[in-house]
C-alpha cells in the first residue's frame, strides 16, 4: 500500500509538489525579484485555434487519469464503488453538498483574496495570470472546465485518496489531516510561500471536513467555485478595480 501511495502521488500531485518547490527556489535565485514575476495558468497550447482547443480538452482528460486510478484502487477494482468517498447518495444529499460547497468557497475565498493582495504588496508572491488562452469563443468554457478538473483532481487525490490510504496504513487522524494540508501547500509553492501557507490552512479545513462528514463532493464544489471565479473574474472585472485591490 505504501508503494501504491507513492505511485499515485508520483503520477499526480506529488510530482507537482516537487516541481513547485524547485520553481520557488528558481524564482528567488532569478531576476527580476519574485514580486515582479508572473505565473501563467491555462496557457495556450497551439497557435492554431482549433488545435489549441482540442489540445486543451485532451490535457484536461489527461489530468483526470490519476483520479480514475485512485478511485479504481480505492474501490478494489470496481467491486466497492457505491460507498466510495461519499460520492453517492440521494438527490437531497447532493443539494446539501452544493450549498455547503458554496459556503466553504465563501469562507476560504475572501480571506484568500486578501492574502494574495497583502503578499503581493510585500513582494513575496508572483502575479498570477489566470488565463493565457486566446480571445476565442471556446476560451471561457475551457477555463470553467479547467476549474472543474482542478477541483476533482486535487480534492480526490489530496483529500479523499490520501487520507483514506494513510488511515489504512495506521496513521492517526491528526497526522493524516496535516499530511494532506502540507501536500496541498507544497504544490502551490510556485506562487510564493505566503500563498502556499494559505493553502495549508485551506487544506486543514478541507481535510477536517472530509474526516467529519466522509463526503468529498462539497470540497469539489467549493474548489470549482474558487477556481472558476479566479479564472473568469479577471476577464470580466474592470482592470482599475483589480489595480486598486493590488491584484493586477
Amino acid at each position: 500500500m505504501r508503494a501504491e501511495v507513492l505511485i499515485v502521488l508520483g503520477l499526480s500531485l506529488g510530482y507537482y509538489a516537487i516541481s513547485a518547490l524547485l520553481t520557488l527556489i528558481e524564482r528567488y535565485l532569478a531576476e527580476p525579484v519574485i514580486g515582479d514575476q508572473v505565473a501563467q495558468l491555462n496557457r495556450s497550447r497551439s497557435d492554431i485555434d482549433v488545435v489549441d482547443m482540442v489540445q486543451q480538452l485532451v490535457y484536461q482528460a489527461y489530468l483526470l487519469m490519476p483520479v480514475a486510478l485512485a478511485l479504481y484502487l480505492l474501490s478494489a477494482g470496481g467491486r466497492r464503488i457505491r460507498p466510495l468517498l461519499g460520492l453517492t447518495g440521494p438527490a437531497r444529499a447532493w443539494w446539501r453538498d452544493v450549498a455547503m460547497g458554496l459556503g466553504l468557497a465563501a469562507c476560504i475565498g475572501l480571506p484568500g483574496l486578501a492574502l494574495y493582495a497583502v503578499s503581493r504588496a510585500l513582494g513575496q508572491t508572483v502575479r498570477i495570470d489566470t488565463s493565457g488562452l486566446p480571445d476565442a469563443w471556446w476560451s471561457a468554457t475551457i477555463l470553467l472546465l479547467s476549474a472543474a478538473v482542478a477541483g476533482v483532481l486535487e480534492e480526490t487525490i489530496v483529500v479523499g485518496y490520501l487520507m483514506t490510504r494513510l488511515k489504512d496504513l495506521g496513521w492517526s487522524v491528526t497526522a493524516a489531516i496535516v499530511a494532506s494540508a502540507l501536500l496541498r501547500g507544497a504544490y502551490h509553492l510556485y506562487q510564493g510561500w505566503p500563498m502556499a501557507l494559505g493553502n495549508v490552512v485551506m487544506g486543514l479545513v478541507f481535510a477536517w471536513w472530509f474526516h467529519r462528514t466522509g463526503r468529498l463532493a462539497p470540497l469539489i464544489f467549493a474548489h470549482w467555485t474558487l477556481d472558476a471565479v479566479s479564472f473568469i473574474g479577471p476577464e470580466v472585472v474592470p482592470q482599475e478595480w483589480l489595480t486598486e485591490l493590488g491584484i493586477a
